[in-house]
């Protein structure tokens, strides 16, 4: 709890100050670590669950949440950043009388909020957190509404880690993979996901063609994985051809040469060491 001096509006000037000041510095150490300009914004709920790709929702009623866990907002993204600290004096007069109201004993109503995995967006509420961080809380109550997506929320940091989240879901639409088997893919360009979905079709439709029989989405996804990307990794694993990159950042280099220089789909231990001979040459 911030130091009191019995004066309750005079020690909420100076919360609203404090966390105004810390917000002018954060921004500072932002840019002289030349972080990306969006590491500190607050994350836009509709982008992000138009990136995850929406299921359902529910409403679970109110409980205690955690302020750390509070990252986003559906409509009040500029007035705050991502700890929910001010970022200009438009909303001064307001925010300190809710923290004057809350040194007095006042108490607050819960905050209303949309759930996404572990993280919480709030729809109404945005001065109750900023103060609540202020005054030094953990936690908080809220009026909980449960949103359930294709993706998880993993990996999202800022807003523009979304893009990677989205070609990702077009990717699991595209290819829709066991979830166990889609967890081993790991991608770090966005644009790998497209490239990606691009390469499994084309051999779904190759195996088709052999089999002489219709196939789903489901099962040309998961023959690829098990009869092809598992099998291939192993051999460029064990001809030392992975490297430093990501398992499908090696399969989707040695895909691509292997029919410029070898002109064949297939795969084998000859294919293989003419690879390894060529990528090193």
């Amino acid at each position: 709890m911030p130091r009191s001096t019995g004066f309750p509006s005079a020690d909420a000037e100076d919360d609203f100050q404090r966390m105004r000041r810390r917000q002018v510095l954060a921004r500072l150490a932002q840019r002289l670590r030349r972080e990306p300009d969006d590491v500190s914004v607050v994350l836009p709920f509709d982008e992000v669950v138009a990136a995850l790709g929406m299921v359902g929702e529910h409403y679970l009623g109110v409980a205690v949440i955690t302020l750390a866990s509070i990252v986003g907002s559906v409509d009040r993204g500029r007035d705050f950043d991502r700890e929910f600290r001010p970022t200009s004096s438009r909303s001064r007069e307001r925010w300190q009388r809710m923290a004057a109201a809350q040194r007095r004993g006042a108490s607050m109503p819960p905050i209303s909020v949309y759930r996404v995995g572990d993280i919480h967006f709030v729809r109404d509420g945005h001065h109750r957190v900023s103060v609540a961080r202020a005054l030094g809380w953990g936690s908080i109550e809220a009026e909980i509404t449960e949103v359930r997506t294709k993706l998880g929320t993993e990996g999202i940091r800022m807003p523009s880690d979304l893009i990677l989240k989205d070609y990702e879901r077009l990717f699991t639409e595209r290819v829709p993979l066991p979830r166990e088997a889609q967890a081993t893919l790991i991608v770090v360009n966005a644009w790998n996901w497209a490239e990606l979905s691009e390469t499994v079709e084309a051999w779904g439709f190759r195996l088709m063609q052999q089999e002489k029989r219709y196939l789903t989405r489901q099962e040309v996804a998961a023959r690829w994985y098990v009869d092809e990307y598992r099998r291939v990794v192993r051999m460029l694993r064990a001809a030392n051809l992975i490297g430093r990159r990501t398992e499908v950042e090696a399969y989707l280099r040695v895909v691509g040469e292997r029919y410029r220089l070898i002109r064949t789909h297939d795969w084998n231990d000859e294919v293989i060491s003419r690879l390894q001979r060529e990528l090193r040459g």
